[in-house]
């Protein structure tokens, strides 16, 4: 079972930004709990608090029971966190209703093992990570913080995919209609061909979608 950490809230009487500034004065930061088909909860929190949870790994696929003083206790899953863009603090965090039976998408780390049972690593090959994360979906009470790839036997040139990473059980992937990559063993010069050509496809990308918005631009403007 997925453990489950404690926070404690105190409500907010009022929403809105000029409020949630008034909040951070103190020390606290603003939240709201939603979901389950209930009513928006506002709530704010100790700003202590809130940083030791977050600079935990795994924030976002944490379970906490979140005690709000005169309204009871929340079960909760973060869902979204809003940070300053240059303090890098925590503005704002948004809260999902979850019960035992509760099904979400998560984003979870993949965990490399026995690279020194690699043959390919041995010899000088590189691990290029394709997917550093892998969405899934589990019930609120059965979330992994990581999943495990076991490197064993693998050569230069092999791409390990996601069938060979054993899931929990009762997880299900969010891509299920192919085998994906999640890393590959490669050569150094490999690895620096496939980032170039990853880099290549994104620019070429931002090109069409230039060239796109011009046209309908264009129209735009004939109208």
């Amino acid at each position: 079972m997925t453990e489950t950490h404690t926070l404690t809230a105190e409500l907010r009487e009022r929403a809105g930004k000029g409020a949630a500034r008034a909040v951070r004065r103190t020390g606290r930061v603003p939240a709201v709990i939603y979901g389950a088909g209930k009513a928006p909860l506002s709530i704010s929190l100790a700003d202590p608090d809130v940083k030791r949870e977050i600079n935990r790994s795994a924030f976002l696929t944490t379970l906490f029971d979140i005690k709000v003083e005169g309204g009871g206790t929340e079960r909760v899953l973060p869902r979204d966190v809003h940070f300053d863009p240059v303090l890098d603090w925590p503005l704002h965090i948004d809260f999902l209703r979850v019960s035992a039976t509760t099904k979400v998408t998560v984003q979870v780390h993949v965990h490399f093992l026995n690279e020194e049972e690699s043959p390919g690593l041995k010899r000088g090959g590189l691990l290029n990570i394709v997917r550093h994360e892998v969405g899934l979906i589990c019930s609120a009470d059965n979330m992994p913080d990581h999943i495990e790839c076991d490197l064993t036997g693998f050569e230069i040139g092999d791409s390990i995919h996601i069938s060979h990473v054993k899931l929990p059980d009762g997880v299900e992937l969010e891509i299920d209609d192919r085998d994906f990559t999640v890393a590959t063993i490669a050569t150094p010069s490999a690895v620096a061909a496939e980032q170039a050509e990853a880099q290549a496809e994104a620019e070429h990308a931002d090109e069409e979608e230039g060239e796109e918005a011009g046209e309908a631009e264009g129209e735009a403007t004939e109208d």
